[in-house]
């Protein structure tokens, strides 16, 4: 993470710290998770017909299962409120045996965000695998780390491997179907589930222009998220055959996630999945154009890999003759004189050494990308030799 910070934004030239952010341009790149539900989504939740979901009679969130059911290539679906609840709720059912084991990337979603609940609730051992800098997992080290002899008493047996696509942290590399067919290939051999955290899958879907069902035909099971790039305001699916997904309710209901009439959340995702998927393209658009326009600002003190760019998020790395990362973030938020200086733009340290993130959504315009990047110029200029 950022190191302390060595100076504050009001003691570099032209800062207007204490102007009213609301009077400035705000381009907001810190996640997808920021989008605000679209018009026709609040619409939906309006008109929603409801029911008692806790028995099954919301006629509108049985048919966003249906629908995400069909479009992904699985049984069956159960809405849940959180992608991280919906992680939970898998790997509780892959390993509810005592002495289950998972196998997770070192910098997945699951190891990293979620509190560790796959040992705190989940009652799992994890053992992690390196993630390669494409989100992979090296199949090697994989097949290395699998335990499946229950004669040996020492050690846990793997019950399932956990994969992440987009990854995060990898700043959303894409997972490819021929990547997932080693895999399960790996399953077969050995006896293990597959998992999917599929919190952007569509966006996987979306750079490889292939249907989701595609992605996910060798999982076992996968979540995806309905409150990132998609824009829904609440919600995410599990994905499973119909006997994975009974246990699924069973637990989701054993986690508090039993909802009443949830077709007020169920309306927007439905939006979600048939509506902005469709638009996902224009992101990656976006952050390909973003990524481009940085390249051309490297002499002024920043590093970006063009070729990392597979989806909706750009990694760049700033240079150490630019001080601390926190005051780089601080000052792309704070309002400034000069050229691009009166946007305010927000991102988020990426959490690796000196690295920012920024995230591209329906929110942000090709316009926006270049007042970015106008903002990103005028701090460099301000700061460091």
């Amino acid at each position: 993470m950022s190191q302390k910070r060595n100076l504050e934004p009001e003691d570099l030239p032209g800062s207007k710290k204490t102007k009213n952010a609301a009077e400035s341009v705000v381009i907001e790149l810190r996640s997808d998770t920021i989008t605000r539900p679209t018009e026709e989504m609040r619409r939906a939740i309006l008109d929603a017909e409801v029911g008692d979901d806790v028995y099954g009679e919301d006629p509108t969130v049985n048919s966003l299962q249906q629908k995400a059911a069909n479009m992904f290539g699985k049984e069956a679906a159960l809405l849940v409120p959180s992608g991280t609840m919906g992680n939970l709720i898998c790997l509780m059912i892959h390993g509810n045996t005592r002495g289950s084991e998972a196998l997770v990337g070192d910098l997945s979603h699951i190891v990293i965000y979620e509190q560790g609940g796959i040992a705190q609730v989940a009652g799992m051992h994890s053992r992690q695998v390196k993630n390669l800098s494409d989100g992979t997992l090296d199949l090697a080290e994989l097949e290395s780390k699998i335990r499946k002899d229950p004669s040996d008493a020492h050690y846990p047996i793997t019950r399932v491997v956990c994969l992440e696509n987009t990854h995060n942290v990898m700043g959303g590399r894409v997972i490819r179907p021929e990547y997932m067919e080693k895999v399960h290939q790996l399953a077969l051999k050995y006896d293990f589930k597959i998992h999917v955290d599929g919190a952007r899958i569509m966006n996987a879907a979306t750079a490889l222009k292939l249907p989701p069902s595609e992605l996910l035909k060798y999982a076992d099971s996968a979540t995806t998220c309905l409150s990132k790039g998609l824009a829904a305001p609440i919600g995410s699916i599990i994905l499973g055959s119909k006997d994975f997904i009974a246990q699924a309710l069973r637990m989701r209901k054993l986690l508090g996630g039993g909802m009443r009439q949830a077709g007020i959340i169920a309306a927007p995702g439905i939006v979600a999945l048939e509506k902005m998927s469709q638009r996902l393209h224009v992101d990656h658009e976006n952050a390909r154009r973003f990524a481009e326009k940085l390249v051309e600002l490297q002499p002024l003190g920043i590093q970006v890999d063009t070729s990392r760019v597979d989806t909706n998020m750009v990694m760049f790395v700033l240079s150490p003759n630019k001080g601390d990362v926190e005051t780089f973030i601080d000052l792309l938020s704070t309002p400034m004189d000069g050229p691009g200086g009166q946007y305010v733009v927000r991102m988020f340290d990426s959490g690796k050494s000196r690295e920012i993130r920024a995230v591209f959504h329906y929110q942000v315009s090709a316009d926006d990308v270049d007042k970015a990047v106008q903002k990103i110029e005028a701090v460099l200029k301000v700061i460091g030799n």
